[in-house]
């Protein structure tokens, strides 16, 4: 079996060696532009190491792996247009360096590409393959409308938080992992373990982000302490935070979600403390890894020796053991 360093590089040399298209060159370079600039990878790596668990051909599993990276990208440019980021990874979001109708088309063509690269799996393979896609592909589009939704709601449930990270975030991980399994050969029952592991960890996996969007080290994070708090984004702490404050602390957080014009450390600092006070951060753990262990529930009924589950066992148990 393949390290996942391997895997990695593998990816990387795809990725670099893709070409999209030529002309019209505006259509195209934004589409370059995005590729590059970088990320984890995590999904395609997934999808690489679920082929390679089940024995299959990862050279196979290349076209597909991109596929799930592409898509991923489009969903990207397309959301940074939604929320008007101006970065993305450190660099120019497209609809900042070329414009927003660019990058539209751009996005859209990008879901063709996506098609394109799954159509190179086998025949036989294909139906299956591409039905996980679509539906997949489905699940990011409503969750990120129903992460819309949430914007203008004040009374956002738990349960339908976590159905929208399930779809937004988690549904990826999932059909990248059985898609991956479909083209190493697994059957459909060891296919829908995986999924259903992926599924899982990736929810306790955007768990983990909401948690860490407070209390994490910016150095070790990656990005601004205290974005969500800032922008009142309904996570799992301030939605857990509303549910349990009372009297004169329930005041002050509405006071915070409510006031226009503050200064940012200190709006930071008193929502924290607010969190702090209601045990949020334990409570929010303690949901985490529920859900992590649920994902270890499925994967431990996967039919395949322990050794062959070794690599993305613990590549998942990484992924959970972010510093704060």
């Amino acid at each position: 079996m393949q390290q996942i360093a391997q895997l990695q590089d593998s990816i990387t040399r795809y990725i670099n060696n893709k070409t999209y298209g030529a002309q019209p060159v505006e259509l195209y370079e934004p589409i370059s532009y995005i590729m590059q600039l970088g990320g984890k990878r995590l999904r395609p790596c997934l999808l690489l190491m679920a082929c390679d668990m089940f024995g299959g051909d990862v050279e196979q599993a290349l076209a597909p792996a991109l596929a799930i990276e592409v898509f991923h990208n489009f969903t990207l440019m397309h959301d940074d247009i939604m929320d008007k980021a101006p970065l993305r990874r450190g660099k120019p979001t497209v609809h900042e360096k070329w414009n927003a109708n660019t990058a539209i088309l751009s996005g859209d063509v990008m879901m063709v590409e996506s098609n394109k690269l799954i159509m190179k799996v086998q025949d036989s393979i294909l139906r299956p393959v591409l039905d996980v896609f679509n539906d997949t592909a489905v699940g990011v589009c409503e969750g990120q409308q129903i992460d819309m939704n949430f914007e203008t709601r004040a009374d956002v449930r738990i349960d339908e938080y976590i159905n929208m990270i399930r779809l937004k975030t988690a549904v990826l991980v999932g059909g990248a992992l059985k898609m991956g399994a479909l083209v190493g050969g697994a059957n459909d029952a060891d296919g829908t373990l995986l999924y259903n592991f992926g599924e899982q960890l990736g929810i306790a996996f955007q768990l983990q982000d909401d948690i860490l969007d407070v209390y994490g080290d910016p150095e070790k994070f990656g990005k601004q302490v205290g974005g969500d708090i800032l922008s009142n984004k309904k996570t799992y702490l301030l939605i857990k935070a509303l549910e349990l404050a009372k009297g004169d602390t329930l005041s002050q957080l509405k006071h915070w979600l409510s006031v226009e014009y503050f200064d940012a450390v200190e709006k930071v600092e008193a929502v924290k403390a607010i969190y702090n006070q209601l045990n949020i951060r334990e409570q929010a753990e303690t949901e985490m890894n529920q859900y992590a262990e649920k994902a270890m529930l499925s994967f431990e009924k996967i039919n395949l020796p322990d050794e062959r589950k070794v690599i993305l066992k613990e590549f998942a148990d990484a992924l959970l053991v972010r510093e704060y």
